[in-house]
């Protein structure tokens, strides 16, 4: 365990930017540092492993069944997270205002919670298969945040309408929201990545 809290993986970047890498569960800290150059080879990266077990599977929060989660633990888990961001960044001198979140499933989830809960984490955030994790009450103010969503047509863990909910949510915070549907199934597939890449190279063009 690092004294920041997660055992996690540091590269240091030639952009400002700093990719944190969210795996889903079973994965960990290196399962998605190969994306990270395929989606920016310029930026950071920052990809902490989840501290949850589920069956000696890691994950970033409990769940009670599948779809379901243990909504306490996911917003404890998610300041939690935030907070490592943030010491993070003092730790390893990144701009904490130009940290895009990149999370698969579970790490996806925990992302969106992220922009939800505590939106002064992630300036971005890359979403591949995610759902709504919760509801926050008050909402959130995201104007200024970009949030890219990939959902798979044929996906059988996440229902397409809990995707289009996700993105709503989102949308009616403020956030800019651009929703990518991928003919496959909850499986990340190559599409989902080079879509992903593009959205952020169009951001950077003045």
């Amino acid at each position: 365990m690092s004294a920041l809290g997660f055992t996690h993986v540091w590269h240091p970047g030639r952009s400002p930017r700093t990719l944190l890498l969210l795996h889903g569960t079973g994965g960990d800290e290196n399962d998605l540092v190969p994306i990270a150059a395929m989606l920016d080879p310029d930026a950071a990266v920052l990809s902490p492993r989840g501290k949850v077990l589920e069956h000696g599977a890691p994950r970033f929060f409990k769940r009670l069944a599948m779809g379901v989660f243990d909504l306490d633990d996911l917003r404890r888990r998610t300041h939690e997270l935030a907070d490592f961001v943030a010491a993070a960044a003092v730790e390893y001198k990144f701009d904490a205002t130009q940290v895009v979140a990149a999370g698969f499933s579970n790490g996806a989830n925990i992302a969106a919670a992220m922009m939800l809960l505590r939106p002064e984490s992630l300036e971005k955030a890359i979403l591949f298969r995610a759902m709504v994790p919760l509801e926050p009450d008050p909402r959130p103010d995201l104007t200024g945040r970009g949030v890219f969503l990939s959902a798979g047509r044929t996906d059988m863990m996440i229902p397409g309408e809990n995707t289009e909910r996700l993105a709503k949510l989102l949308g009616e915070c403020g956030a800019s929201v651009e929703l990518q549907w991928s003919p496959g199934g909850h499986s990340l597939a190559p599409g989902d990545i080079n879509a992903a890449r593009n959205w952020l190279l169009s951001l950077n063009r003045p």
